[in-house]
């Protein structure tokens, strides 16, 4: 699974029926949690965590010319590596929704990115590539299940 274009040059691919959610990891008590949604105007100044391909490729799409004003704290390769930080109150998370526990028993809430910021995701594989039978079946119940 793929989170940006893939090489149509090395891979066949599907694209999932819905796209994945952009928006802010943070503490439950914090003022920022009082918004509905949250723009970019709201996270100057403010210590934030992200993939780096979100916030390389995805986020300069969200936010153009304020991306020169916000501060990427640190990168990370999973969000709940990201969601640890935010629990010690150390910054913000900037991930897909429902990638982390933000029931009230965790502290945290997610707040979504305004405007919207959605993700295409991808299943892949290699041209030429030979399956066994049940991942050759597999493949094509997703291919059934994506075209309806």
């Amino acid at each position: 699974m793929l989170a940006e274009e893939p090489n149509t040059a090395k891979y066949h691919y599907l694209t999932f029926p819905e796209a994945d959610l952009w928006g802010v990891i943070m503490p439950k008590d914090c003022s920022l949690a009082k918004k509905q949604a949250i723009r970019a105007k709201d996270l100057v100044g403010l210590p934030l965590f992200c993939s780096e391909q979100g916030w390389k490729k995805d986020l300069p799409k969200w936010c153009g010319n304020k991306m020169d004003e916000l501060h990427l704290e640190g990168s990370f390769r999973l969000s709940y590596n990201g969601s640890l930080f935010v629990k010690e109150g150390l910054g913000y998370l900037l991930t897909f929704k429902n990638l982390i526990d933000t029931s009230p028993e965790s502290g945290l809430v997610f707040r979504p990115l305004a405007p919207k910021l959605e993700t295409k995701i991808y299943l892949i594989w290699k041209k030429y590539q030979v399956f066994t039978p049940i991942a050759k079946r597999l493949l094509e119940m997703f291919k059934s299940d994506f075209s309806e």
